[in-house]
C-alpha cells in the first residue's frame, strides 16, 4: 500500500510516500509563497526518485488545518485533483495532531505536547496531549497570557512547540515549560497517521471536503480616497 502524503498549513512545503510504514521519500522547502509554483514539481520529483507510477497510489493524505488559508486550500486542491484523477481515497489529518507525532521519537515524549501555530498577535492554534497519547484540550484557537496552562503546568512538564511557541515562550514562564525551536509541520507525520486512517477507512467525501480553518477568513475593504 503507497500513501502520498502532503504538508502546505504553513511556510512549509512538503510530500512524502510512505509504503505501508516504511517512509520511501521525502521533499521540503521551508520558503514562503512557494506553495503554488512548487508543490506540483515536488510531487513529481519525489514519485520519479522513488520510481512510483501515480497508478500504483492506494491514497493521498492531506494536513486538512488549521494554518495558512492560502496554504490549505493549495494542499486541499491538489489531493482533490489527484483523488479525483486516480479515483483512489482522499485523507485528511489534523496538522497539529501530525505534528505532536513527529515529537512522539524525540526524548521529550516523557511530556505533555503541546504544539503551537502563530496566528494573530499573541494568539495561536494549539492542542495539548498527555504523555500517554490522549488529548486534554482539543484543537482550539486560544489568546496566551501568563495565566495559560497554569493548571497543567502545575502538575505537569509540558512541551511547546511550532511556529506559535516563540512568542508565548515570554508568557509562559514556568520551571516545567520547555520550548522546542524550529519543529517545523512535516508531510512524513501526516503519512504516518494517514496510514492508521486508511486502515480505518476514514475518507473524505471530495464533494464536501474543505480545510479546517478553524476560525472565519476575514478581509478589509481598502479605504476610499477622497477625490479632490
Amino acid at each position: 500500500m503507497i500513501i502520498l502524503s502532503i504538508e502546505t498549513a504553513t511556510k512549509t512545503c512538503s510530500v512524502a510516500l510512505h509504503q505501508n510504514r516504511t517512509l520511501l521519500g521525502l521533499q521540503e522547502v521551508h520558503l514562503d509563497k512557494s506553495h503554488s509554483s512548487l508543490l506540483h514539481v515536488m510531487i513529481d520529483n519525489l514519485l520519479q526518485h522513488c520510481e512510483v507510477e501515480r497508478s500504483q497510489l492506494n491514497a493521498v493524505a492531506v494536513s486538512i488545518g488549521p494554518g495558512s488559508y492560502t496554504g490549505l486550500r493549495i494542499g486541499v486542491s491538489a489531493v482533490k485533483g489527484i483523488g479525483y484523477a486516480l479515483d483512489i481515497p482522499v485523507i485528511a489529518v489534523n496538522t497539529l495532531e501530525a505534528m505532536t507525532r513527529g515529537m512522539q521519537d524525540s526524548n521529550l515524549a516523557k511530556n505533555w505536547l503541546c504544539p503551537m501555530l502563530d496566528a494573530r498577535r499573541m494568539e495561536v492554534y494549539c492542542l495539548l496531549q498527555d504523555d500517554t497519547g490522549k488529548l486534554m484540550k482539543k484543537t482550539q484557537p486560544l489568546v496566551i497570557d501568563e495565566e495559560s496552562f497554569r493548571p497543567e503546568l502545575d502538575q505537569h512538564s509540558i512541551t511547546f512547540f511550532g511556529n506559535g511557541s516563540d512568542k508565548c515562550q515570554p508568557l509562559l514562564q514556568h520551571p516545567n515549560a520547555h520550548f522546542v525551536p524550529n519543529a517545523l509541520p512535516s508531510a512524513r507525520w501526516v503519512g504516518e497517521l494517514a496510514l492508521r486512517k486508511y486502515e480505518e477507512e476514514d475518507f473524505e467525501d471530495l464533494a464536501y471536503f474543505v480545510p479546517f480553518y478553524l476560525k472565519e477568513y476575514r478581509t478589509t475593504q481598502p479605504k476610499k480616497k477622497l477625490l479632490r
